[in-house]
Parts: C-alpha cells; sequence; structure tokens
C-alpha cells in the first residue's frame, strides 16, 4: 500500500551521532547527519521534523548539551524540512540562558529534557524546569518513563503549570513492562496540557495507539518516530495502517501538531536567519 497522502509532523527527531557504550555497531546503525534525516523524512511523506542534537543527551552521563544546542541551531537553519527543540540540562545552568535565547529564533519551536540521559530525577529538578518553560509558555517534550522520568511524576508540575504544553515521549514505554504509564498519567492530569507521541518501538504493539486514542482522545496523541534510533518509514506505517479512521490519522500526523506549535502549512524551509544572524535580529 502506498504512503498515505497526509503530509506528517514528526515531533519527537534527533540527529547526529550516536554514542552508546562502543561495544557493538549499533552506534553506527543509530547515526545519521541533518540532512540525512531530513531526507528519510521526506521519503515518508513527512514534510517536518522536530529535531534535537544527540551531541546534548549521549553518551549518557558525559554529553555536551551547550555545544550541541549551538551546532543544531546552525544546521537547522541550513536544512529544509527541519525545526529545533532546545535541550535543557538542569545540571548546566548555561542551558537555561542559552533556551531562553534560542527560543526567540524562528526555527527553534520547543525545549527537549532528558532525565536519564542528563541522569537527574525530574522530581528533584523539575520545579525550575517548568518554572522556565511556563514563563515562556513552552511546548516542552521529555522522555518518559523510566525511572528517571516515571510519566505519572510530571503530572504535578503540569498540573502547576497549564502554560507549558508537555509531551511525554515514547507511548509504550516504561521501565517495568506496563505499557500504560504515558496514557495514564494524562488522564491525571488537570489542565488540558499533556499529550503523548508515538515514537516508542513498543507502538508496533498491536492495539496500543488505537488503545490511547479511546482512553485520551485523538486530540492529545502525536506523530512521532526518534528518528534515527528507528526506522521513519517503519513509524510512519504504524499509523497510516492503524485502525482508525482517516481524520483520526490526518490529526495524529499533522493537524493536532500543527496546532501544538502553530505551524503554518508549509514545511521547515531554507530561507531563515543562523543562530548569529538571530542574535543579530534580536537585539
Amino acid at each position: 500500500m502506498p504512503t498515505d497522502p497526509i503530509a506528517a509532523i514528526d515531533v519527537h527527531g534527533h540527529y547526529g551521532e550516536y554514542r552508546g557504550d562502543g561495544r557493538h555497531p549499533n552506534d553506527e546503525f543509530m547515526s545519521a547527519d541533518g540532512p540525512a534525516v531530513a531526507e528519510r523524512a521526506a521519503r515518508a511523506n513527512i514534510q517536518t521534523t522536530i529535531v534535537s542534537p544527540l551531541r546534548a543527551l549521549s553518551p549518557r552521563r558525559n554529553n555536551n548539551t551547550f555545544e550541541g544546542n549551538l551546532h543544531a541551531a546552525d544546521m537547522v537553519a541550513e536544512t529544509s524540512g527541519l525545526l529545533q527543540y532546545v535541550v535543557i540540562d538542569p545540571r548546566d545552568s548555561r542551558t537555561f540562558n542559552q533556551a531562553d535565547e534560542m527560543l526567540r529564533l524562528p526555527r527553534c519551536v520547543g525545549i527537549k529534557i532528558h532525565p536519564e540521559e542528563h541522569c537527574y530525577p525530574i522530581q528533584e529538578h523539575g520545579e525550575a524546569i517548568f518554572e522556565f518553560a511556563a514563563a515562556r509558555k513552552a511546548v516542552m517534550l521529555t522522555h518518559s518513563s523510566e525511572q528517571n522520568s516515571l510519566a505519572a511524576d510530571f503530572v504535578p508540575f503540569a498540573n502547576r503549570y497549564p502554560e507549558v504544553r508537555l509531551i511525554l515521549a515514547h507511548i509504550g514505554c516504561g521501565w517495568d513492562g506496563d505499557l500504560t504509564h504515558q496514557v495514564r498519567a494524562i488522564q491525571q492530569s488537570l489542565g488540558g496540557n499533556m499529550y503523548a507521541d508515538t515514537s516508542s518501538a513498543k507502538s508496533i504493539t498491536p492495539g496500543l495507539i488505537e488503545w490511547a486514542v479511546r482512553e485520551i482522545g485523538v486530540e492529545r496523541v502525536l506523530f512521532g518516530t526518534d528518528t534515527p534510533l528507528y526506522h521513519t518509514a517503519m513509524q510512519r506505517a504504524r499509523i497510516d495502517h492503524a485502525n482508525l479512521t482517516h481524520q483520526q490519522k490526518r490529526m495524529i500526523l499533522n493537524e493536532n501538531a500543527r496546532r501544538l506549535f502553530r505551524l503554518d502549512d508549509s514545511p521547515a524551509g531554507d530561507d531563515r536567519p543562523t543562530v548569529a544572524g538571530a542574535r543579530r535580529e534580536s537585539r
């Protein structure tokens, strides 16, 4: 069956060199530069991918978030089809100031956090992160639901800071094998400001995405691939072939993200300023 004609928006992508334990060829398999990520997306009829740099996230405990964000801003400005998350690591106070600046760039559309790769419990650092994001009315994507990033632990922060629109990554991901963490957390939230994306390998579980739609409503489910860690077209096919209506698929693949990130109908283009250019324009 051909790819559905809905032009998708991928709310959960990465780019760069994956650096794991170095003992296997996995690092090479899960690495791709920005143009390669954009090209894979285009082949799957994904018009826009919102990325964060793997350099900002891996290797665990020894990443370089500040430098990764700088590279991402310039790379995204030069690569059609990509938008950027700026990564905040609360262990590095510089990343808060950096995010404040980068969120003014036209192609930086949100904040990414990863308590697992940065090795901190969200319960300890969530207040500072959410207070910062709320002041900027930001969209924020977070890894969930391993032990530093339990989906339920985000609910009190999301309830206290309804200005933050929070995406819990990886429907079906759970440290204990429970596929329901993200959906149950959204059901516990009070402000209608929590969402979840489909980027988990567990999304291939029959019925899981369909169940999520029934439980929390299609408007709370966003398409994500976790590219290049997962196969872009495979993640797209899961939604194209889901037991959902065409309109539900359209909302997951495109309309929900367009509304949440306030995007226009055009793919991310090439005629945007670089980091240096944006700094000059903001003065």
